[in-house]
């Protein structure tokens, strides 16, 4: 289980996070929502160990990993698929999948048929570059090399960002799926409401890098989370 407690984030002398807290627990999907700005990428940043807090506790498998760095975090199944992606343009879709490599466990260092049966297409490109996919097809690439390290803790942030429908309905197959395995924690950044609502089991929704909603599915007023969604 992922227990993100009470943390605080600072850019300089500007606070980012202020005492956010959150649970993540295997076989189900917490979905962090709010609008642009309030700190939503920040705190996915400090679990995955991308920027470092100034207060608080990251744990993870009950271990205090705030002190960690990033590589370190991945060895111990923490994966991040990055609002932009972050793939590398030059290298081929095999290649980029197989940065994944190192954070893979021993003995596990392949990119497994599973990848290609939830993005067929990325079998189809393995010899293009990553820069010659669009835009849904570089977001399939980045959550596929995540998935190579084999990891029990999945962070994405705004995977539908800018994507196209029938993509955005391929991605939330996929955490439907990896959710259904039962062993991957799954912490989902969103902006899109439907596909965010559709997912979550938990909810978190952040205003001004403060919590302040949260709770499980059955408990969520859409009006009330749509209205700190809003502009």
């Amino acid at each position: 289980m992922l227990d993100v407690k009470a943390i605080d984030l600072f850019y300089g002398a500007a606070q980012a996070l202020r005492a956010v807290s959150l649970a993540a627990t295997p076989g189900k999907v917490t979905c962090v929502l709010g609008r642009n700005g309030v700190g939503k990428t920040s705190l996915m940043r400090a679990i995955v160990g991308h920027q470092k807090i100034a207060a608080g506790e990251v744990v993870w498998r009950g271990a205090d990993i705030s002190k960690l760095p990033p590589h370190a975090r991945a060895s111990r199944g923490v994966a991040y698929v990055p609002q932009g992606r972050e793939i590398f343009p030059l290298l081929s879709v095999k290649e980029n999948l197989e940065t994944g490599f190192a954070a893979a466990p021993r003995g596990e260092k392949y990119v497994s048929n599973e990848i290609f049966d939830l993005f067929p297409v990325l079998k189809d490109m393995l010899g293009r570059r990553g820069g010659d996919l669009s835009g849904g097809q570089q977001q399939q690439l980045a959550i596929g090399r995540a998935l190579v390290t084999r990891p029990t803790l999945l962070v994405l942030d705004e995977p539908t960002e800018g994507i196209q429908p029938s993509i955005i309905k391929d991605i939330g197959r996929a955490i439907d799926y990896l959710r259904g395995k039962g062993g991957m924690a799954i912490v989902l950044v969103e902006q899109y409401f439907e596909f965010a609502r559709d997912l979550a089991d938990t909810f978190v929704v952040m205003d001004r890098g403060a919590v302040v909603m949260a709770g499980d599915r059955a408990s969520m007023v859409e009006e009330d989370v749509r209205k700190h969604m809003s502009v």
